[in-house]
């Protein structure tokens, strides 16, 4: 058992008060406990990082950007220690930890070169003697947010670009998989980042309404569910402050007649079970179009399916998935499960038994496969978060974007095709965020922005990118003209510049 307080001006710190459980997916057992902040403990930790960034805000982006290199050297160095810590308080496989580092590790890569990405820009002789310029300035102390199921990764897009570009950063991680976070608070000290500047404060809602109360917090980054994403960016907008919400996900993959249906099962199987489906980039939904090839396509995912290897992540690297993370999660998925069954969808992969020698009290759910599904069924039109792959038959391609496009969720959807008038039509009108053709996960690398539509997403910015680092600085415009070029007398009205 053990116990994991806050990170406070560059150390660990006991917490005081409440308490929350840390469970290992695995067995379903308590393995440590994790303090929760109170309000006065967050405002107080806001109030020494208000210090600290004045000095970091002013110290040069370039000298910013080395302990951003310098990060990337000791994330990979402690890659191993960092995935096994995230495995057992989240329930991934080795590999697909060591992705959630790796994703993160690329966005750190990326705000090295903050010092370009901050360049504002200049205008010579805008009149008589006058100079115009502009530059990007950091807003003082911002936070992030996070979610459970990303918990190096979501962290490292959120503290990399806020940090880079001058911000102090206060980081409100998932209560159910803390251990990371503070890891990564511990190697950003080695890095180089003075005390002060990094707050990890672990809470529940008690420290996310500090955060959006706060009055020194100038911009909030979040990423969760949808309703959770709505009330933070209602509540931090309405006390005035930059806010970045990212929620919920139903992602679409079309395929269409003339794809490859074994490159198209393969890649469902991998996005819609793989993480055990707790992704928001996760595909759930199949629609192929045509029951030939609706037949065809559930004729090769069943065999698929059937073989996953589902376990705990110390039974090798060729585990496909692990637990959910907690016990309502799974009973929740079972919930959503009995009602499509209910609801008259077909059932062609059932899970519902499934049970792992000598980890019966795990979170552990097993795969399924639901075929026949129509839009007004609850597993299609909420988020399940679980290894779930729902079937929705369409008769031709505008049937199939027009599901895409009626769903309240944006995040991403996918196209399998070898047709390029269709994959460029679909990009062109899906109202979506994150498009793949031929690519079912299509997160973009880092140095492309990541953002959903709709009900996915909340604010004018994404995340990473060019994006983030408009998100986490505020434009200055400078009119200068020096005295040289100065009359004598005042002038009491705009005069027109020749």
């Amino acid at each position: 058992m053990y116990e994991i307080g806050h990170w406070i001006n560059g150390k660990r710190v006991a917490g005081a008060g409440r308490t929350a459980d840390i469970f290992n997916p695995h067995t379903g057992e308590v393995q440590g406990k994790l303090a929760l902040a109170s309000k006065d403990q967050l405002d107080a930790a806001v109030a020494d990082a208000a210090k600290a960034q004045v000095a970091w805000g002013a110290t040069n982006p370039q000298r910013r950007g080395r302990v951003m290199m310098k990060m990337v050297d000791l994330l990979n160095r402690d890659m191993d220690k960092l995935a096994e810590a995230l495995s057992r308080e989240h329930g991934k496989t080795i590999p697909d930890a060591k992705g959630d580092v790796q994703r993160g590790l690329e966005v750190i890569e990326f705000c090295i070169g903050a010092a370009h990405l901050l360049k504002g820009e200049f205008t010579d002789s805008a009149g008589p003697g006058i100079d115009m310029y502009s530059m990007r300035q950091p807003l003082g102390v911002v936070a992030g947010i996070t979610p459970f199921n990303f918990p190096a990764m979501i962290p490292l897009w959120k503290m990399g670009p806020a940090l880079a570009a001058g911000n102090a950063m206060i980081l409100k991680p998932s209560e159910r998989d803390p251990s990371v976070p503070m890891m990564l608070a511990e190697l950003f000290k080695e890095a180089g980042l003075p005390d002060g500047v990094l707050q990890v404060i672990n809470g529940d809602k008690e420290s996310v309404d500090a955060i959006l109360d706060n009055e020194t917090i100038q911009a909030v980054g979040f990423v969760g569910s949808t309703p959770i994403a709505h009330y933070i960016y209602s509540r931090g907008c309405a006390n005035g402050k930059r806010v970045q919400c990212f929620g919920g996900a139903k992602n679409h993959m079309i395929i269409m007649p003339d794809a490859d249906l074994d490159q198209a099962a393969d890649a469902l199987v991998g996005a819609g079970y793989g993480a055990a489906g707790e992704r928001c980039m996760a595909i759930s939904v199949a629609v192929p179009v045509g029951d030939k090839t609706a037949d065809a396509l559930i004729e090769k995912l069943v065999p698929r399916i059937e073989k996953l290897k589902v376990g705990p992540y110390t039974a090798g690297n060729d585990v496909d998935y692990g637990p959910v993370v907690t016990a309502a999660a799974k009973q929740n998925i079972l919930k959503l499960v009995e009602s499509g069954v209910d609801q008259g969808a077909t059932l062609v992969v059932d899970g519902r038994d499934f049970s792992l020698q000598g980890y019966e009290s795990g979170f552990f759910v097993g795969p399924h496969l639901f075929d026949h599904v129509t839009p007004e069924m609850d597993i299609y039109k909420k988020e399940i978060f679980g290894p779930v792959l729902s079937t929705v038959r369409a008769k031709s391609y505008e049937e199939a974007l027009k599901l895409a496009m009626d769903h309240e969720y944006g995040n991403g959807t996918a196209i399998f095709t070898r047709d390029g008038d269709t994959a460029r039509d679909f990009a062109n009108r899906v109202n979506v965020g994150m498009i793949g053709i031929n690519v079912p996960i299509p997160v973009p690398l880092a140095y492309h922005t990541f953002g959903g539509w709709k009900k996915s997403a909340f604010g004018d910015l994404n995340q990473h990118g060019t994006d983030a680092f408009r998100f986490y600085t505020r434009t200055k415009t400078i009119t200068s003209r020096w005295p040289s070029g100065i009359k004598e007398g005042g002038e009491f009205n705009f005069k027109a510049m020749d």
